[in-house]
């Protein structure tokens, strides 16, 4: 005798924006208590309609919330999740260009926070990845001691550069060199807003810095989040690596290569379409590394990226 299976009901589609201010603060709206989830802040958006799509959903959405006419949104993150009750895709939008004053047009309790603020604030478990993505910046430079033979000069430029998080990758410095390099540069990142990551592979010593950043081989090793750390990043070349990284609770991954680079010329490429198919199947943020510049940070974002990764592409 042959059973039938219940299909499982097709995941909510829903537009959400991270809507920020001119003076870097974001806008969060508050639920109504007799809706799901209610009682939680949340990043304002709504259900997707038949025939719409989500860009076309989310400025009708801000309009009717919020009275917020917007210009353009740019993809964040796509977040597929699971309640006991429903299944829920939110498909999200960065959306800094709008036009209004914002206000709670259904009577919902509206702020404007810093982002830095947003964790001490209640959501839904499907919005959580999304503060994650709204704390991140769109570019990631990896300081590599084989391709940058002096990083303190490099750290000055990218500084220069408004670039905000940076991965010391200094595997072939020796440890005193590695720990005088560390002593001074935290604190001048720590004077330009910068978040400073060590490279997991790195003997660093006590020096301080903001978190880790996993090879493949150490994030495969280890079974929950590295204690202590206030950024956790991973690097990932398949779909295992990234579902691991999210499984120990990293902040974000960093998925290569993308195309064809000088350090790993023997590497496959996984172009955009290889990169979207493996970054959509998560709910981390992940950074595109590999034969890039900052201007394909529109290409990254289309295929699902927070942003851009690289070595040489962010010191000139």
């Amino acid at each position: 005798m042959s059973h039938l299976q219940k299909a499982e009901p097709k995941a909510l589609q829903v537009a959400v924006g991270v809507i920020k201010s001119t003076d870097g603060k974001i806008l969060i709206a508050k639920r109504d208590e007799s809706l799901h989830q209610g009682g939680l802040w949340e990043f304002p958006g709504g259900k997707i309609e038949a025939g719409e799509t989500p860009e076309q959903g989310l400025f009708r959405e801000l309009k009717e919330e919020l009275d917020l006419e917007v210009n353009t949104a740019a993809p964040l993150i796509t977040i597929n999740h699971h309640y006991p009750d429903r299944a829920v895709t939110l498909r999200v939008f960065l959306v800094d260009r709008f036009f209004g004053i914002a206000k709670g047009c259904q009577g919902q309790p509206i702020l404007w926070v810093e982002p830095e603020r947003l964790g001490n604030f209640t959501f839904p478990a499907a919005n959580r990845p999304i503060v994650t993505a709204a704390l991140l910046p769109p570019y990631y430079a990896i300081l590599d001691d084989q391709v940058n033979r002096d990083p303190m000069h490099d750290l000055h430029k990218l500084l220069a550069n408004g670039i905000k998080l940076i991965q010391a990758r200094l595997k072939t410095s020796s440890r005193s060199r590695i720990v005088e390099f560390l002593s001074a540069a935290y604190p001048l990142c720590r004077e330009h807003d910068t978040v400073l990551l060590i490279n997991s592979a790195v003997n660093f010593g006590n020096a301080t810095v903001d978190g880790l950043h996993l090879t493949a081989n150490d994030l495969l090793s280890l079974r929950k989040r590295p204690s202590g750390c206030q950024w956790v990043g991973a690097s990932c070349h398949t779909l295992s690596e990234l579902e691991h990284a999210q499984s120990i609770g990293a902040d974000f991954a960093v998925l290569a290569p993308v195309l064809p680079t000088l350090t790993h010329p023997e590497a496959a490429a996984l172009g955009w379409d290889g990169f979207a198919a493996l970054a959509g199947q998560i709910n981390i943020p992940v950074y595109a590394l590999g034969g890039l510049t900052k201007e394909d940070l529109t290409a990254a974002r289309l295929a699902g990226a927070q942003g851009i990764a690289g070595i040489r592409a962010f010191i000139g």
